[in-house]
């Protein structure tokens, strides 16, 4: 047998071992861990105004989902279908509530049961209406019978960020009852049947050697790769946890398009416009002190990159360059969103309706057209706590209960429009929810770091804490 073979074989045993194990093993051997809480003083009523928002968000996740199967809606709106990546955030959200005692730990580990037995036992195959195939899922599913909807595609990044509340639920449930132990195995067997490899991009593709975004069955493997700095940075880090054959030349691949920018004096970093890039990941990995080879040439972490993505955000806004009505400084959060569409198109005013919306500096934006969300600061809170405190404040004073609702904020409103969304879109309120919660008790950080799923890709992908 041949060292790299060996060497294969070697690798391909210890991932099996970390998955089916989880918690268990590597007890004391984490190279990676938590750092807790952000440390940062807040007032009473500070605490009091988070901890309602996070109460009135947790009620999208009590009440937006089938009742049978826990899954999570992708939005309030009564025609919404499932959406994986909503269920994957919700996940937390119920070992949280748990902790804060708006409801039992029973009644967290029946929700969690129910979403993990129903993705564990639903059908795998390459038939057009299953649930998944290849250990993924399709993006959304219909309410009623969990199959695919929408002819929607195969996820990477929406079946990975399901994956990490599922990694999140095998390490803060870890008591030896009989259904915390389901928990944990019916984890594992997630986990464990991932095929990576079948979205590993040719030579000849659009973006060689990366991850592919999805797979259908009419078209087969999408030929454009999770590629950049984006919001998949946690699904190399999972892939590589989990088996991924090629993951350290994946990686390699995607940080070959990374783009270091300077929007501002002071506050260069890799870019993407929209915020949520910056904030999925950290909802789930502690990124604190976190750099990989290209970071740690450019002498900043991941942490500080988002902070200082949020920076040009503030930036952008006090200096408007397209004249929005409402931008200042204490006024900002360009990211995916709801807008209010072209039929609120006026003079030279274009609207648009749900779009990846972002800013970067004056010199990039995609899809800017007024239109703010207030998940958008509230979600970057561990980066820029006193910013993102006094610009919710602001926009409270501002918009008051215009743009609050029965889930606390609605997801979008646009000044210049005179235009408020009235729907809750699940990965706009989870975000928002797990980095309050981070940022109150560094709880999601705690149970997902310790995983050595999570151990495992952060070091097969070279990862190092910042010297």
């Amino acid at each position: 047998m041949s060292i790299k073979l060996m060497h294969r074989h070697l690798v391909t045993f210890s991932v099996i071992v970390t998955i089916m194990f989880g918690c268990n093993t590597q007890k004391n051997l984490n190279t990676f861990s938590s750092k807790g809480k952000v440390n940062y003083n807040l007032s009473k009523e500070d605490e009091l105004m988070l901890d309602t928002i996070q109460r009135k968000t947790f009620l999208f996740f009590q009440n937006a989902i089938d009742p049978e199967n826990g899954y999570v809606k992708d939005r309030a709106a009564s025609w919404a279908p499932c959406s994986i990546a909503a269920t994957g955030f919700g996940l937390p959200t119920y070992a949280v509530a748990a902790e804060r005692g708006w409801i039992t730990r029973a009644d967290a580990v029946t929700q969690t049961l129910k979403i993990l037995r129903f993705f564990a036992n639903s059908q795998q195959s390459a038939d057009s209406l299953s649930t998944g195939y290849k250990g993924f899922y399709y993006h959304f599913l219909n309410l009623k019978t969990g199959k695919r909807e929408w002819n929607s595609e195969l996820s990477t990044v929406d079946t990975g960020l399901l994956l990490m509340g599922v990694i999140f639920s095998r390490n803060y449930f870890n008591k030896d009852d009989a259904e915390e132990q389901e928990i944990r195995l019916l984890a594992a067997k997630l986990l464990g049947r991932l095929d990576w490899d079948f979205f590993y991009l040719s030579e000849t593709s659009k973006h060689p050697r990366t991850i592919s975004m999805a797979w259908t069955p009419e078209r087969g493997i999408l030929n454009w790769g999770w590629h950049g700095y984006d919001e998949s940075l946690f699904l190399y880090i999972l892939a590589a946890g989990t088996g991924m054959t090629n993951a350290e030349a994946s990686f390699q691949a995607t940080q070959s398009y990374y783009q270091w920018k300077t929007p501002y004096p002071g506050l260069s970093h890799v870019s993407f416009p929209p915020l949520f890039g910056h904030q999925f990941t950290a909802c789930f990995i502690d990124t604190r002190g976190l750099v990989d080879s290209y970071m740690k040439e450019k002498g900043i972490d991941y942490f500080e990159n988002s902070r200082r993505a949020t920076l040009v955000q503030q930036q952008y806004a006090i200096e408007n360059p397209k004249g929005w009505v409402g931008y200042d400084s204490l006024t900002w959060g360009i990211t995916a969103s709801d807008g209010p569409g072209d039929k609120y198109n006026f003079g030279n005013k274009k609207f648009e309706g749900y779009a990846g919306r972002g800013t970067s500096g004056r010199d990039e934006t995609i899809a800017e057209d007024g239109t703010l969300a207030p998940y958008g600061p509230l979600s970057s809170i561990p980066f820029t706590p006193a910013l993102s405190i006094a610009t919710i404040k602001n926009m409270n004073a501002k918009y008051g209960d215009k743009i609050w609702g029965p889930y606390g904020f609605y997801d979008s409103f646009n000044p210049t429009a005179k235009w408020v969304d009235n729907d809750f879109i699940g990965i706009d309120q989870g975000p928002l929810f797990l980095m309050i919660e981070n940022f109150r008790s560094g709880m999601i950080w705690k149970y997902v770091m310790k995983d050595p799923v999570i151990q495992t890709g952060l070091k097969r992908l070279h990862f190092e804490y910042k010297k």
